[in-house]
């Protein structure tokens, strides 16, 4: 094999064990490095998965990749490409992982894992309670919302995994989390709002379509109907070729029929106290 022939993921020492790569090759060939000693074509197009690729090179046997870094395969790619890629392992494997990775033992039953792009990844339900009990409850609803509507988690089987979980690790999380899931929310953002809120002790309802006299205005990430509040999440697709223009268009028919609408940015969720407690102010106000 020749260097020209040298795509895909790869164990840089490996390569130049068998002279297909030189060290100074791997050098200056412009190959991306995921974690130490593993490398990736640098035309592979870079996200969390590529990354958990990249890892998977270096798994000792019995363990796999699990909790956010595993709902990629799931539903849930919402773990940035250089976000820490959690492993699991038995108390039986000892292995601490590059920098770059997030260990942790566990009980994990070879039933519970599956092979995914020749990754080993945990099953959806064993990650969907791994997230829950792993990630801050926001993030762990919004993957979880993600699975769901996915269709690779039931939500009937999460609210089951929760009664059968007494005295498992991470329970006290996983019985925050699970009854916050609600699939009708679109994105990851919108799911970290609404959590937000009802943890404030609100109850916005997702995906509401706003009709007058049966006409369809539009419908709005989060609502308040009887306050006639939307609350709007616009990410970078917002900006997207004329995206923005029917956005403005539909929020502009919203507020001609005497909705308020809050529109919020990736930087607005950066302090979500702040974003509950302008909703808060908007829902106290006179309509």
């Amino acid at each position: 094999m020749s260097i020209r022939h040298l795509t895909g993921v790869f164990i840089g020492s490996h390569a130049i064990a068998e002279g297909v790569i030189t060290r100074k090759q791997l050098r200056e060939r412009g190959f991306r490095r995921l974690v130490q000693g593993v490398y990736a074509d640098p035309g592979l197009s870079f996200d969390h998965r590529l990354r958990c690729r990249g890892v998977a090179l270096l798994l000792p046997g019995g363990t796999a990749i699990g909790g956010h870094s595993a709902a990629a395969w799931h539903g849930a790619p919402f773990a940035a490409p250089h976000d820490p890629v959690t492993v699991l392992r038995p108390a039986d494997v000892e292995w601490r992982g590059p920098r770059g990775t997030m260990v942790h033992r566990t009980l994990l039953d070879a039933a519970e894992v599956e092979e995914r792009d020749a990754v080993p990844v945990t099953s959806a339900l064993r990650t969907a309670w791994d997230v829950a009990a792993l990630e801050p409850v926001g993030t762990a609803v919004a993957a979880l919302d993600a699975m769901v509507r996915a269709g690779s988690v039931r939500l009937p089987l999460l609210q089951a995994m929760v009664c059968d979980g007494a005295g498992r690790w991470g329970v006290a999380k996983v019985r925050r989390a699970i009854p916050l899931v609600d699939p009708r929310a679109e994105s990851a953002p919108e799911s970290r709002v609404r959590v937000a809120c009802v943890l404030a002790g609100l109850s916005p309802v997702p995906q509401y379509e706003v009709r007058v006299d049966g006409v369809l205005l539009g419908r709005v990430d989060l609502a308040f109907p009887e306050a006639r509040l939307a609350i709007e999440y616009e990410g970078a697709y917002h900006f997207e070729g004329t995206q923005i223009v029917r956005d403005d268009e539909r929020i502009a028919r919203l507020i001609a029929a005497g909705w308020r609408v809050i529109r919020l940015s990736a930087a607005d969720l950066r302090d979500l106290v702040g974003v509950v407690q302008r909703i808060r102010a908007e829902l106290a106000r006179p309509q």
